[in-house]
């Protein structure tokens, strides 16, 4: 499993290829062990196989081709229906209808995600994971039938791999990790941290490709904006609320 983490890559490219249902199946009970808050496992997985659906999944996440050519795409929800309806059921009123409802769901949907991603990996299968769940959260709870109390968080497709990328490069450990307790970055600590990074062969390509001096400027100008992250957040606001986690 160490090796299996350790060789991570993102796949955008499968063969025309469908998964076995007894392997699918493994995968998702791999997803539904991991850890979650009290043992409520509040989310869900939305498996979507069909092709029409999938191609309006396609249009949702910006019309990425591996949507459309990975056998299956998972979405995976923060979930508090089911759980609020086994508590009315009990004689229970759930108190469940809040931000941080939310955010336990979240995380425990993005817990069962990785799971799922590591057996699919194991088994020599390709995973990639989509980021634009998010932005257009209210398009795939429409084409996914999501009730109220269900947000969908990510999206990975996976499947049989028609690329075989190299390793994506990664900050070292001493940019990430603290001991004991946090530690600021003083300027030459972000130089030692990004150094790597910022001459990267891939770096000086893309600042070719978009007339920029850093890779910083590539991402606040170009791949995350602010007026992007602000439209964005206050989207997926007025979908938190619509779907009854009031804040």
């Amino acid at each position: 499993m160490i090796e299996t983490i350790l060789n991570h890559k993102s796949i955008r490219r499968y063969k025309n290829k469908t998964l076995a249902e007894p392997l699918l199946k493994e995968i998702l009970t791999a997803a539904s062990r991991a850890s979650t808050t009290g043992n409520m496992q509040v989310y869900s997985i939305v498996v979507t196989t069909k092709t029409k659906r999938r191609e309006k999944l396609w249009e949702a996440h910006f019309r990425q081709n591996m949507v459309l050519q990975a056998p299956v795409v998972l979405t995976f929800c923060a979930d508090f229906n089911r759980f609020n309806k086994w508590c009315r059921q009990r004689s229970a009123e759930p108190g469940y209808d809040n931000f941080l409802s939310f955010l336990t769901a979240a995380t425990d949907a993005l817990l069962a995600a990785q799971n799922a991603a590591l057996a699919a990996e194991d088994h020599g299968l390709g995973i990639c994971y989509l980021g634009t769940t998010l932005y257009n959260a209210d398009q795939i709870i429409e084409i996914l039938e999501l009730p109220a109390n269900v947000i969908p968080v990510t999206t990975l497709v996976l499947g049989y791999p028609d690329e075989s990328p190299g390793l994506t490069d990664r900050l070292p450990l001493e940019g990430i990790v603290h001991y004991e307790k946090y530690k600021e970055y003083k300027p030459e600590d972000i130089d030692a941290i990004y150094s790597e990074k910022d001459s990267s062969e891939l770096t000086q390509k893309l600042l070719k490709e978009n007339n920029l001096e850093t890779l910083a400027q590539v991402f606040t100008q170009k791949r995350y904006t602010k007026k992007d992250n602000e439209a964005i957040s206050q989207k997926l606001l007025e979908v938190i609320r619509k779907q009854g986690f009031g804040m």
